[in-house]
């Protein structure tokens, strides 16, 4: 079943008579693709009989050799109102009375959609092509494990070269520089020393690496894309770890440990957040895990599901998401220890082959 199929399935199961996309991560998962993204209103809809295209004239010619999907095209002189019209009447949608909207999109976009059908009930795309997504399909996982083990070697690289005296950003170009000689793209290389670990999303900068620091590495890149990037962090300390480290190291990995085995198909996302967060909090270290437990990786680093303390998503077979515990001590260290995994029928299947051991230096 193509995902056009897939689509309709899924919106007939939730009584939704039209999805209207914008260009961007929906559109690429569905029609692996989406056409110049500017102000100008363009939708890929798709309705229970079809699927068609407004499109600005201008970027008309260049999409066509991607799509056969009809064109309902319009002029900066015309404005896209007629055209839309026209397009949900080709649908029979005009009448649409539940439409789902790309949350993604623009507002004027989103706006065009709701002034065309005023008394739809309007729901975003959580539960249509979001909850596609969220379940990956073979070849979706063999590019997620491929570019994984590639972020396996870009960090093995960081810290064979890291010494002290070296900056965050010379490490993290280093690394980098690993992910474009095995042909991928890098996409993020979060480098923070010492107390710049405790910020979780440091700005890599140049702060230099002193001997006795604790080092957090966060990772990722892709093949051909940014599409299913990897997304890894590890931990490594230049000599002596500072006082107290090793113990936060291994609350941090008991804590990664009970997600994975709390991670079980038809568990609720926010028990995995759960049985992290208790270690962590249990531990006496429950005010410094300020982050989520994990969120999903596919076409975008981050997107569903997302694994919170309030996330009530069932978890399924062939969702894909990290699991990534922390502890962030400020003006000290901070230590946060990431896998990106594929839910099978007995549990969490690790993508990385790196193991998660403290890494001396």
């Amino acid at each position: 079943m193509n995902r056009l199929d897939m689509l309709r399935e899924r919106m007939a199961a939730e009584s939704v008579d039209l999805v209207a996309i914008g260009p961007g991560a929906h559109m690429d998962w569905l029609l692996g693709f989406h056409p110049h993204p500017d102000e100008r209103p363009c939708l890929a809809c798709v309705s229970a009989t079809g699927a068609a295209f407004l499109m600005p004239a201008l970027n008309a010619e260049g999409t066509r050799a991607q799509t056969d999907l009809p064109f309902f095209n319009w002029t900066d002189a015309e404005g896209p109102v007629s055209a839309f019209n026209d397009l949900l009447v080709s649908l029979n949608a005009a009448d649409a009375q539940r439409i789902a909207l790309d949350e993604t999109m623009r507002a004027d976009f989103a706006a065009l959609v709701q002034d065309a059908l005023p008394h739809a009930a309007r729901e975003f795309s959580a539960t249509t092509i979001g909850a596609l997504r969220m379940r990956k399909d073979a070849a979706e996982f063999d590019v997620l494990k491929r570019n994984a083990l590639i972020a396996d070697k870009a960090m093995r690289a960081g810290w064979a070269a890291m010494k002290p005296g070296m900056t965050e950003l010379e490490v993290a170009q280093i690394i980098r520089a690993e992910f474009t000689a095995q042909g991928a793209k890098p996409l993020f290389s979060i480098v923070g020393t010492g107390g710049n670990g405790a910020f979780p999303h440091h700005q890599t900068g140049d702060t230099v690496l002193k001997d006795g620091d604790s080092v957090v590495m966060d990772i990722g890149g892709g093949m051909d894309s940014y599409s299913y990037s990897s997304d890894m962090t590890r931990m490594a300390v230049l000599g002596t770890p500072p006082v107290g480290y090793e113990e936060v190291h291994a609350i941090v990995e008991a804590a990664v440990q009970a997600a994975m085995k709390a991670a079980r198909p038809g568990v609720k996302a926010h028990e995995v957040d759960d049985a992290a967060r208790g270690v962590i909090t249990e531990a006496g270290y429950g005010e410094y895990f300020v982050h989520r437990t994990g969120h999903g990786m596919g076409v975008e680093v981050h997107e569903q599901p997302y694994l919170t303390s309030v996330s009530q998503t069932i978890l399924e077979e062939g969702m894909v998401f990290s699991i990534e515990p922390g502890i962030y001590i400020p003006g000290r260290f901070g230590i946060r220890l990431e896998d990106i995994v594929i839910l099978r029928s007995d549990g969490p299947e690790i993508l990385s082959e790196l193991p998660r051991d403290l890494k001396v230096i």
